[in-house]
Formats: C-alpha cells, structure tokens, sequence
C-alpha cells in the first residue's frame, strides 16, 4: 500500500523501496536463533514488548526518511522488530505455556485471529494515505501498534507457571544438549527442507498468481479477487488441518496437503484457461496456505518437548525466512529465462513435492539420544516426547 507513495517521494524505483523489505526479512532471519534462545532462557514477556517499543519507534522514523540509505537503516530495524514479537516469538511463548492437549487450539486461536493483519490494516492503510499522506500515515500506525502492543505484552505475556529462578542453570544445560541433538538429527533438516520447499512455493504463487491470471487473459479484477482466496483458504487449510490432526497422524495430513498444493500448481495451466477451471485450482492450493505455522510448532515439540523449542524452532524459522525472501527473485528469475509462466508453476509444484517428501522421511524415527531430558529440581516435569507415527489424542 506504501510502495509507491514512498517511492515517488523519495525519487527512487519502486524496486529500490522492495529491496529494503527484503532487507528487513534478512535481518530477522539472522536475528531468529538467538531471539529463539533468548526466549528459552528468558521467556517472552521483555523481549516481545522492546520489539513492539521498536517496531512502534521504526515506523515513526520511517514517516521521516528522506533517503534511501535512510530506508534501508530504518527496515533494517524493522526486521529485529518483526524477529522479536511477531509469529515466531509468540509461537514460542504458547508453546511454553500450554499442555500437549491444548496447545494445537492455542496456537491455532493465534494464528486464525493474526491471520486478518492483511485484512484489516491493508485497506485501512490505503484509506489513510488517501486522506493523509503516507508519513502522517506511519505515525498514525505506530502510535497505534504502541498503544496496543506494548501494554499486552506487558500484561499477558509471563513465564509458564512451573518455571522458578533457581531451576534455571541446569535448564540452561538441558536446553544446549536438546539444540545439540536436534541440530544432529536428520529428521530435523528433513523437516527443514520441507517446510523451506513450502514457503519457497507459498511466497513465489503470492508474488506471480495475478500477473499469471492477467497474462491467461482474465481481468486483473477477477484475478486480484481469487489471489485474495488464498488468505481466506488460509484459515480454512488450518482449521481442517486441527480436526484432522485428531484422528489421524500429523505429518501424514501435512504431506496430503502438501501433495494437494503440488498437483494444483502444475495443474494450473490446463486449467486457468477458464475461470472455474482457475477458481478450482487456487482454491486447492490455498487450502495449504499458513499450515506450515501450525504444523511446524507441533511436530517439533512432539519430537524434541518444550524445553529447547524456542531455540530449535528459531534455526528452522532462519531458513524458511531466508526461502522467503530469495524466493521471488527465483521466480522472477524463471520468469525472465524461460519467457513464461509454465516453468514458474512447474518449480512450485516441484517444490511442493520436496515438501512432501521431507514431511514423510523418517517420521517414524525414534527421537535422537541426546533428547532425553531429566527433570530439574522445582521445575515443571517435561512433556514426553513422542513418536511422530503415534496416534494423537
């Protein structure tokens, strides 16, 4: 909504203004692993609420950038910001709190409500600018995200209620040798490799479905509507994967979801020659779309507990973020060599079946050794680790 209001203001193409986002998701890419263990050690509630006073502080400074070399300094902050309090960290601080039985609701509970950013805030935000200008728009937002974020996680965010001061050292060793384990173990970068296959195909089909649409001859307004199914199919794929999760095995769902996504990216050119052929086809990959931050968050506790999961899941999270960002430079890439669409659609199919198959290689594998933890005076007796293959409840 900003792009080309910041641009025209400060003199630039609207490729330099996109460069700086992606020098914001660089940035919290490279700040995942230690946020990740940070939360471990700490807990959530200072870390989350200095990355709200920081992402509040950033867009009041990026209301004020008169330079490019400004731009870049400011999203560079805006990307420890997002680091620090959006999905990631908040995920962690669920995972923390709640039980194996309660935590997939949890987490789902986040996920759907923080699902309607997009919803909300994009259109508030062009009617702002309309009226406004897009620098009194920032400050509008920042003082905004200030009012509500900082006092929250003041107020709601806290260590589980089992954790005490004097158990901490030896959790501090329990959680190095579960990263050391984790970090070993196969089925961590199987695990890895899917789910950056899946965000590379979820990030390339957002940035090129409507100009694919357009370029199939239907109208940018019928093609700008059913890319914006995908973020409603988004909370649909999440909700029938949290019903399906108790009655059949987690990474089996995944992977059936996973292959749905591939069959309709490389089906898409046979059928978006028509527009129910099109609806069709996106509708069946959208139905995948933000499950991988539901899954992932259960799979990696089934496997390795709670203990360490905020540092695991933040070395899993630093590839996935780097798949999103370098992801549509690919595709654009493919794009520019192959002089169409089909070999964009084709590399996302692909990558959905890499995503399939990580999600099912090893699964049964028994957790590593190194993954037995021995409980800690005065401190919560760890959830049992099970096997993904074991049936949920």
């Amino acid at each position: 909504m900003l792009l080309h209001p910041v641009a025209a203001d400060l003199h630039v193409a609207p490729t330099a203004v996109t460069g700086a986002l992606t020098t914001a998701i660089l940035v919290q890419a490279a700040m995942a692993v230690p946020v990740g263990r940070h939360l471990d050690q700490h807990g959530g509630r200072a870390l989350m609420t200095a990355g709200a006073v920081l992402g509040a502080g950033m867009l009041a400074a990026w209301s004020q950038v008169r330079t490019v070399w400004q731009l870049y300094l400011v999203f560079a902050g805006i990307g420890m910001a997002m680091a620090m309090a959006l999905y990631e960290p908040a995920t962690a601080v669920i995972v923390s709190w709640f039980d194996a039985r309660t935590r997939p609701r949890a987490i789902l509970a986040m996920i759907v409500v923080a699902g309607f950013a997009s919803t909300v805030f994009m259109p508030l935000t062009g009617r702002l600018t309309d009226r406004h200008g897009w620098r009194a728009t920032l400050l509008i937002l920042a003082v905004l995200y200030a009012a509500l974020a900082v006092p929250l996680h003041l107020a709601v965010v806290r260590r589980p209620p089992c954790a005490t001061r004097a158990a901490r050292p030896a959790a501090a060793g329990q959680r190095r040798a579960l990263l050391r384990a984790a970090v070993r173990d196969s089925r961590f970068w199987w695990l890895t490799t899917a789910f950056v296959a899946h965000a590379a195909a979820m990030t390339a089909m957002t940035v090129h479905l409507v100009g694919y649409l357009t370029s199939r001859g239907h109208p940018a307004t019928f093609a700008a509507t059913i890319a914006g199914l995908l973020g409603v199919l988004s909370v649909t794929g999440r909700l029938l994967l949290t019903a399906a999760g108790r009655r059949l095995r987690l990474h089996r769902v995944v992977a059936a979801v996973f292959l749905l996504q591939a069959a309709a990216a490389l089906g898409l050119p046979a059928l978006a020659g028509s527009r129910p052929g099109a609806i069709i086809a996106v509708t069946a990959f959208g139905l995948g779309f933000g499950i991988a931050g539901l899954a992932t968050p259960q799979l990696l506790a089934d496997r390795y507990g709670t203990t360490a999961y905020a540092g695991i899941a933040g070395t899993l999270a630093a590839f996935v973020t780097l798949a999103r960002a370098g992801a549509p430079l690919a595709a654009a890439g493919l794009l520019t060599t192959s002089g169409g669409y089909r070999t964009v659609l084709l590399a996302i199919g692909g990558a959905g079946l890499i995503a399939a198959a990580g999600i099912l290689t090893r699964a049964g594998a028994p957790r590593p050794a190194g993954a037995v933890i021995t409980p800690a005076a005065g401190r919560c007796a760890p959830e049992p680790m099970r096997r993904e293959s074991a049936p949920r409840t």
